[in-house]
């Protein structure tokens, strides 16, 4: 059997050390591996596409299509790797694998401060990056048409070129469990996914933040609704617009969303009946509100002394954006604010514990981005630093120890994450025989799923 000469990837890998990986697994078999560049970033670094197999039907997997997550570079590195030494997934499927290295090279370079370790939440955050909305390369807030990212188009591109019968677009949870959203369903993924996450200690998060107003298509699956106009806010809270998930839909292509947790929390997959989920709400959004005025303020304090920091307006954009959509996600939150024209759900306690560690998300994000601001314009006249780290380590100490917040080792996340994706790629492949079978254009048509927002 074939065995793979590179060592395991027991940290995340860089940029660089994605693209040296690669060009190795290529130069051990230039017969049934290709590396080529299919696009360019924003700051000229290329876009690497690694293919594996010479089958008729193509199988895009994306990895980094947010910065701040790089399991995906890891995960693509292994199922090239298992590709190469099972012929099943290959020539067996009639399949070739398109493996897309790293979507946001630039922002994932950002993140290198945290990369190799020590994993821990202080070290995580106040090295955290992650693009404002408008730079994120996977939406399209103004449609395909006017796609400015160079890194947008090249996906859109290759979606066009390819016209695969998958896509996967491969994430990662900084706090919480591990989730699968489609555009399709799949019957049986759920049964999968919960095999996957038992025998590797991965929580499933069976009510993420994501996907509170979505279709549940199984314990920690969910459908992904079509994509509809709204504005700034409900784009960056709802994740229901127009993207390149649903871009190659008109090529009867599934996309998954396979997220892999790094911190995990046994909470989120607690589907028990809450004792007071109003009470629970309640503390949830009053304490979102109280760290959006304490970062609010500091905001204010420090913005004079750091716009002109270095590459101060990529962290300014992301700050903003949290701002901005903190005080709506409070009151859509608090049970005594709520005007019932976006009603909850039905809340679990996974439900809960997802929106408690949504709201410390956004607020630890925001101070970890301040934090970056004041160090790197050298200059702290406001005194802002100290409380920003006493913030920073105490949110974080309300993760580990009011959360349980338990790191997975890097390993285990790609293992997961590269299992599922493997049982998305086997049930795609199937409904896919199917609907051609039946002389459907792979998927058949697809009602039209309701939209609890609107």
């Amino acid at each position: 059997m074939w065995r793979c000469a590179l060592p395991p990837l027991l940290r995340y890998p860089t940029v660089d050390e994605l693209g040296a990986r690669a060009a190795a697994l290529v130069s051990d078999h230039p017969r049934d591996a290709g590396l080529r560049r299919v696009g360019t970033s924003r700051a000229g670094t290329p876009l690497w596409l690694l293919s594996v197999g010479h089958g008729s039907r193509q199988a895009l997997i994306v990895a980094g299509p947010h910065a701040n997550e790089p399991v995906g570079g890891a995960t693509v590195l292994r199922l090239a790797e298992r590709a190469l030494a099972d012929p099943g997934l290959t020539e067996g499927a009639d399949a070739t694998w398109n493996l897309l290295l790293c979507l946001d090279p630039d922002g994932l370079r950002r993140n290198e401060g945290w990369l190799h370790g020590p994993y821990t939440l202080g070290r995580h955050f106040r090295h955290f990056f992650r693009p404002g909305f408008l730079e994120q390369p996977e939406w399209l807030p103004d449609g395909a048409a006017e796609v400015a990212l160079p890194e947008t188009r090249a996906l859109l591109d290759l979606q066009d070129e390819l016209r695969p019968f998958l896509q996967c677009s491969l994430h990662g949870v900084d706090i919480g469990g591990g989730f699968v959203e489609l555009t399709h369903e799949l019957p049986g993924l759920d049964r999968r996914v919960t095999q996957h996450a038992a025998r590797l200690g991965i929580p499933r998060e069976l009510g993420p933040y994501d996907t509170l107003y979505w279709p549940r298509l199984g314990p920690a699956v969910f459908r992904i609704p079509p994509p509809r106009r709204g504005d700034l806010a409900a784009a960056i809270t709802e994740a229901a617009v127009e993207s390149t998930w649903f871009h190659p839909h008109r090529y009867g292509t599934v996309t998954a969303i396979v997220e892999a947790p790094m911190w995990g929390v046994p909470a989120v997959e607690d589907g028990s009946p809450p004792a007071d989920p109003a009470a629970a709400l309640r503390t949830v959004s009053r304490t979102l509100r109280r760290d959006t005025r304490l970062l609010e303020r500091l905001f204010t304090r420090v913005r004079p002394f750091v716009a002109a920091a270095p590459d101060a307006e990529r962290l300014l954009a992301p700050v903003d954006d949290y701002l901005l959509v903190c005080p709506g996600l409070a009151d859509a939150w608090d049970p005594d604010v709520d005007d019932g024209s976006h009603p909850l759900p039905p809340l679990s306690t996974a439900h809960l514990a997802a929106l408690r560690i949504s709201g410390r998300r956004l607020a630890l994000r925001t101070a970890g981005l301040l934090h970056q601001l004041v160090t790197a314009a050298g200059t702290d006249p406001a005194g802002a630093l100290p409380e920003l780290d006493r913030l920073i380590d105490e949110w974080c100490a309300d993760y580990r120890d009011g959360c349980g917040a338990c790191w997975i080792p890097v390993a285990r996340q790609v293992e997961y994450q590269a299992r599922v994706v493997q049982s998305v790629f086997e049930l795609a492949g199937r409904h896919a025989r199917v609907g051609s079978r039946s002389g459907e254009s792979g998927w058949g048509s697809q009602s039209a799923v309701p939209m609890h927002l609107e």
